[in-house]
């Protein structure tokens, strides 16, 4: 399956049995600052934050050089620089995201059809239907680590399993600039020891509740009764986890799915007038919503923007997308051009996806 390499990181050799599978995860290191350094390699090896330096902006993206010291996405950029004081803070560009974002997966599209991407730098793949012309799994994995690199300059993480939800862990598990795959006769045994926190889908809260109760790895889950799983999250969640916990996941890569919409909205401690940050919040809330939709199995067919400035007068815009999705990025540009139409001369108390 996979070994430590003394980096923290678990990854495959050459070769590694890749029986079963056919599903990849492929998720881009560190994007936004790895962008970011390829454009200016002098930031090459130093921890490098993606935010605005001043007003109350929030970490978008971070080096692995920067999380060393505990920096994290969404964080404050004056907490973040509390901890690397020595941290070089470089504004976001949006635009030069989407551009290779586009690239990325237009290498994805020419190894398979079956792409669905989770938002602008990760994405599913199906190579099941695929495997006469390119080769087995594990083989297109690397061929995909090595086509990005190629043509980008970039480095990517994939994970190959029998099922989406063992694929994306893996990929986790395997970054930065890592492949892992699990056999699908591992899969229970790569499951087992893991975190309940390291489960697609299981948010602080929920694993706060799970830890609460004793329920601290994924073979806890899978040895709770039905029942007992039920009254602690309900359900709905108590089903999907137990299943995922028993490797059982049927979810299929998918391209295109049922019309539906959810929404997110986040109310600032103090009023913000910084766009920079304001526009890098929309694609935070789009990433989040996208993700409930997601996990909820919905798509959205319009995409509509609050923002509540100051003086609590509220303004609403909205627009219908081309194709229903569930992609944080298609949901993110039209959350951006919504609130570029807004006229903004006060400060925003709110702003709502």
């Amino acid at each position: 399956m996979g070994r430590g390499d003394g980096s923290g990181r678990i990854v495959s050799v050459d070769g590694a049995d890749d029986s079963g599978t056919g599903i990849l995860h492929v998720d881009m290191d560190a994007f936004y600052a790895s962008v970011e350094v390829l454009d200016d390699p002098s930031l090459r090896g130093k921890p490098v934050i993606i935010g605005s330096p001043e007003g109350r902006s929030v970490v978008s993206s971070a080096s692995y050089e920067a999380r060393r010291f505990g920096v994290r996405s969404a964080m404050p950029v004056s907490q973040a620089l509390r901890l690397c004081p020595a941290a070089i803070v470089v504004p976001p560009h949006f635009d030069r995201y989407l551009a290779l974002s586009a690239q990325v997966m237009s290498i994805f599209h020419e190894v398979t059809p079956l792409v669905e991407p989770l938002s602008i730098d990760e994405a599913f793949l199906d190579v099941r239907g695929v495997r006469r012309l390119w080769g087995s799994p594990g083989e297109i994995a690397r061929m995909l680590r090595r086509r990005v690199r190629e043509q980008t300059g970039l480095t990517c993480s994939v994970g190959v399993a029998a099922t989406k939800h063992v694929a994306k862990m893996a990929s986790t598990i395997s970054k930065p600039d890592g492949m892992l795959i699990v056999p699908a006769n591992e899969t229970a045994a790569f499951l087992a020891p893991r975190s309940v926190r390291a489960m697609w889908g299981v948010g602080p809260k929920s694993a706060e509740t799970l830890e609460a109760r004793g329920i601290r790895t994924i073979s806890d889950i899978a040895d709770t009764p039905r029942d007992v799983l039920d009254r602690i999250v309900g359900p709905a969640s108590g089903e999907r986890l137990s299943q995922l916990a028993r490797g059982i996941d049927p979810r299929e890569v998918s391209t295109t799915r049922v019309e539906k919409s959810i929404g997110h909205e986040e109310t600032f401690p103090e009023d913000v007038s910084d766009r920079a940050f304001l526009r890098s919040e929309l694609l935070r809330l789009s990433d989040r919503v996208a993700r409930r939709l997601r996990r909820k199995g919905w798509d959205a067919a319009t995409v509509v923007i609050t923002v509540r400035f100051a003086d609590f007068t509220t303004v609403s815009r909205s627009r219908a997308l081309p194709a229903p999705s569930d992609v944080g990025q298609r949901i993110g540009d039209a959350a951006r051009d919504l609130f570029g139409s807004i006229e903004t001369r006060q400060a925003i108390r709110l702003l709502g996806v």
